[in-house]
């Protein structure tokens, strides 16, 4: 659990990193050492905002739901918060599954992959706020005890092919704006398989 000190330091505005442009669709993916792309697989990749967020976590359980159905795709989620403290926020939302978690505690693959400090209205708009409340409503995925990490970090997410080429790019416009990863699994030519319909309400008025 996170201590009153842990929730504020985790609003403070952290260093800025020099951030170059994120790469675009047709560029090669940024290459490091603590980030490995299969050459016989596509990937999807995840940068989160961070671990006790709402949106990281319907964004996490999305892409763990896609790692069991699409095992031809290499799915990577990238969290900022310590190891421990992402360690036990992925048991807490349901765990990884087929989901390769990477711990980027210094920021450095977000800030090559161009993903920097957001600023207030990026997490306090009267949207973000609203969609906050809806998601809690709608699907009880509230916000969690912050252990570490940044609130004012941009979150993002690509698909890269087999050869190492960006195909699809996603940096958030806001803290509740979710890639579509769908969109993502498209763009590698993955057919998508259709949707389950929604479970039926049995909450407030039908």
């Amino acid at each position: 659990m996170s201590s009153p000190t842990q929730e504020v330091d985790s609003s403070k505005t952290h260093f800025t990193k020099d951030v170059p442009p994120a790469p675009q669709v047709g560029a090669k993916a940024p290459v490091h050492p603590n980030l490995a792309f299969p050459t016989d697989k596509p990937t999807i990749i995840v940068f989160l905002r961070h671990c006790g967020c709402p949106f990281a976590e319907k964004t996490f359980k999305t892409l763990t739901s896609l790692s069991t159905q699409y095992h031809d795709v290499n799915f990577i989620a990238v969290s900022h918060s310590s190891p421990e403290a992402t360690e036990r926020w992925v048991v807490s939302v349901g765990g990884n599954w087929d989901v390769n978690v990477v711990v980027d505690y210094e920021r450095e693959l977000y800030a090559q992959w161009g993903l920097g400090v957001s600023n207030t209205w990026h997490v306090f708009s009267p949207v973000t706020l609203y969609k906050t409340l809806k998601l809690a409503k709608d699907e009880h995925i509230f916000n969690r005890n912050n252990e570490s990490g940044s609130r004012w970090q941009t979150s993002g997410a690509f698909a890269v092919d087999v050869d190492g080429t960006v195909r699809w790019a996603k940096v958030a416009a806001s803290a509740d704006d979710l890639p579509d990863l769908d969109a993502a699994l498209t763009s590698l030519g993955v057919k998508v398989k259709p949707k389950p319909p929604p479970e039926p309400r049995t909450d407030g008025f039908l």
